[in-house]
């Protein structure tokens, strides 16, 4: 507003000064008319006062009209200047407009962007602070011992077990008793196979050294926390290997799975140790974290799935052959109530041309006779011509069922 203000002056200034100097020429003409008439009168000599007085007010009113004339031609040449400028400046009067609209949009929008990010900020750092606090807590319980410690990697185990399909009692066995001629023994769990074997998943082991890696500032200091973490590890497996859990199972592999409850505790170790993984095969400790574990209990799984699947094929191809058994006896017992029936019908047959021939001839003759028979007259009797339809497919169906190949036992 301030600079369409300030256009107006200006042009309010030029119209001004074109004004004055147009009132200048006009009086400048009205000085040269009275120089004129000066003239004629220095010319004409002596005039008449009278004459010089009427020239004198017809100058003057010469002049005042043109005064006037010139001020009314400045109003109205002011006001037609002014309604041009204010019809130019309108439209960059609106998008001034527009635009003071658009920059306070704008301001109010990013205020309120600067507010739901502030908001989202305070959000994250408070979640980030209960995680921490979180993390503190389990750390905490973590140290606590090894029996804290070895109940975690249990449950982490059993999650990872349930969550592959594997159930508690059917596919598997907790804290199992294996007797032994060096005492007994209670491995963690005790997988169980497809064909009857077994083998053992133990999950103990110590994270105090990579407790304490994380919590130390000093990189030396973290350097020799994880290298003990690396040799508790190493020592567990020994351990696991020493117990030789595959030769107090019948039907098992030679190995014993460790497990590791989280991948970055076995990759931290394995980076301090790169034969970590080599030395547990040689020692028969297959090293695993709780995604290998998953596909190891899946692979578990489908096993069974095959067992179960081959099971139920031998039960199918049991229940095929008593069905077919029991139709074939069923079979024959039809078979024989056709012959039965054809049996019949041919005596029936036999029996009514016996009767027609030997016994209704001669009953008939009564008729001729004019004997009272009350209006019965004898009926005439006919044979059963329909024969019995016989089971012309149940011999070479048993054929091709008893030559068909059985399921292995």
């Amino acid at each position: 507003m301030n600079a369409l203000a300030m256009i107006l002056v200006l042009g309010l200034g030029a119209l001004a000064a074109a004004t004055a100097v147009w009132a200048v020429l006009e009086r400048g003409r009205a000085a040269r008319a009275a120089l004129e008439l000066r003239l004629v009168r220095e010319q004409a000599g002596a005039g008449d006062e009278a004459i010089r007085n009427q020239a004198a007010a017809t100058a003057g009113l010469v002049a005042d009209a043109l005064v006037k004339r010139a001020g009314e031609t400045f109003a109205a040449q002011e006001r037609l200047t002014q309604a041009k400028l204010e019809a130019q400046l309108k439209p960059v009067a609106d998008t001034l407009e527009k635009f003071h609209l658009h920059v306070a949009a704008v301001e109010k929008a990013r205020a309120e962007e600067t507010g739901g990010l502030k908001a989202q900020i305070e959000q994250l750092l408070v979640a980030s602070t209960a995680t921490q606090e979180e993390a503190r807590k389990l750390s905490a319980a973590l140290r606590r011992g090894a029996g804290v410690q070895g109940r975690w990697g249990e449950q982490m185990l059993l999650n990872v077990l349930e969550l592959a399909g594997m159930k508690a009692g059917v596919d598997f066995e907790e804290q199992a008793h294996l007797a032994g001629v060096e005492g007994a023994l209670r491995p963690d769990i005790v997988v169980r196979l497809p064909g009857g074997g077994r083998f053992v998943i133990d999950a103990k082991c110590s994270l105090n050294a990579y407790l304490d890696a994380q919590a130390a500032i000093d990189e030396a200091e973290r350097d020799l926390r994880y290298g003990a973490h690396a040799q508790s590890v190493r020592a567990h497996m020994k351990s696991l290997a020493d117990k030789a859990y595959w030769d107090r199972l019948e039907l098992s592999p030679d190995f014993v799975v460790m497990f590791v409850p989280g991948d970055a505790f076995l990759a931290a170790a394995a980076e301090r140790l790169p034969d970590l993984y080599t030395e547990g095969m040689n020692q028969r400790v297959i090293l695993v974290t709780p995604s290998s574990l998953f596909a190891l209990c899946k692979a578990v799984v489908y096993g069974w799935r095959l067992e179960q699947q081959h099971i139920n094929a031998k039960e199918i191809a049991g229940l095929g052959r008593e069905l077919y058994k029991r139709l074939s006896v069923m079979g024959g017992h039809v078979d024989s109530m056709g012959k039965a029936l054809e049996s019949a019908v041919g005596r029936y047959n036999q029996f009514v041309g016996s009767l027609e021939t030997q016994v209704l001839t001669q009953a008939r003759r009564f008729e001729d006779l004019k004997v009272e028979h009350e209006g019965r007259p004898m009926p005439e009797l006919a044979g059963v011509e329909t024969a019995v339809k016989p089971l012309t497919k149940l011999g070479p169906a048993l054929t091709l069922v008893e030559a068909a190949p059985t399921s292995p036992s």
